[in-house]
């Protein structure tokens, strides 16, 4: 793929995350391709379904998450709670929660985790996370039986948007709740 195709599929990329998170899933893709700056036609050419743009949105978080597991890695054996600590504010600085709700009914909002359709896209996020939380366990910087799942819920949880007079009235509370569960996960009860 050429350079500047790359950069307009990650363009359109970058922008159906935040038309996701903020309208939900089943936006038109009209909505997307105007957000990123290109004809419907465009869109399609580079995803031509609903279920691939989702795909490559979903598989851009898990090279996220990844990418910040790593970070979180090398320096993980110097100082693991403090790579604990950036870990965690790397997750939640993701929007993980306005993202699950957006596109909750596209991965088929399955009672079963595992059986929704986007779960083999989203496990190597998942075996990245679980690998250093191992060693963050070994490093004894997290509770024992954090395992990835929990820490992708409650992220998701936290970051979960809430609706304008809520947010109003209580602007800090995803950053105390992140705090509380930072507390919590490094064993402080």
């Amino acid at each position: 793929m050429r350079a500047d195709a790359a950069r307009r599929r990650q363009n359109i990329i970058e922008h159906a995350k935040h038309v996701f998170a903020e309208r939900g899933g089943d936006v038109a893709l009209e909505a997307v391709a105007a957000a990123g700056g290109v004809g419907i036609a465009t869109l399609y050419r580079n995803f031509p379904s609903r279920e691939d743009l989702v795909r490559a949105v979903v598989q851009d978080m898990v090279e996220q998450i990844i990418g910040a597991v790593e970070r979180a890695r090398t320096g993980l054996d110097a100082d693991p709670s403090g790579a604990w600590k950036n870990l965690l504010s790397s997750l939640m600085s993701m929007k993980l929660g306005a993202l699950t709700d957006g596109l909750a009914l596209q991965a088929g909002a399955a009672r079963d985790l595992d059986s929704a359709p986007l779960a083999q896209v989203q496990q190597p996020a998942l075996d990245a996370l679980d690998n250093v939380l191992a060693e963050l366990r070994r490093h004894r910087a997290v509770r024992g039986n954090l395992t990835a799942l929990d820490v992708i819920v409650a992220v998701a949880t936290i970051t979960r948007p809430q609706v304008p007079p809520v947010r109003g009235a209580a602007p800090g509370v995803p950053e105390q709740l992140a705090e509380a569960y930072l507390h919590w996960s490094l064993g402080g009860g």
